[in-house]
């Protein structure tokens, strides 16, 4: 090459970008859709998974509540005054007191 040559780019290199307030207001509206898009699709994920989540404390609560009825009922069962009455006359050897033994006594 001959020293007073010059080298011509190709095309429209380099590229000198300028763009004019539409085009920058495009891009960034263009920006905070896609944000937008992004909040609504990561919001909707967290919705279904907070939704089956409570369906299984939901469920978890039914079986708990029928696991809290069958203890009443248990409970009820053990309770019961004549399984208390009958248990204190054949493990602790009592009785009821005859009227004649019966004492009021007052203040």
């Amino acid at each position: 090459m001959a020293q007073g040559t010059k080298i011509k780019p190709r095309g429209n290199w380099p590229l000198k970008l300028r763009l004019g307030w539409r085009q920058l207001w495009v891009a960034v509206l263009t920006g905070l859709v896609l944000v937008s898009a992004l909040a609504v699709t990561t919001s909707a994920h967290l919705t279904r998974v907070q939704y089956a989540r409570l369906q299984q404390l939901e469920l978890e609560q039914d079986q708990l509540q029928t696991i809290w009825g069958r203890l009443l009922l248990e409970e009820s069962t053990w309770s019961a005054p004549s399984r208390i009455e009958r248990l204190a006359r054949e493990r602790l050897e009592m009785q009821v007191p005859d009227i004649n033994d019966v004492e009021v006594i007052r203040p």
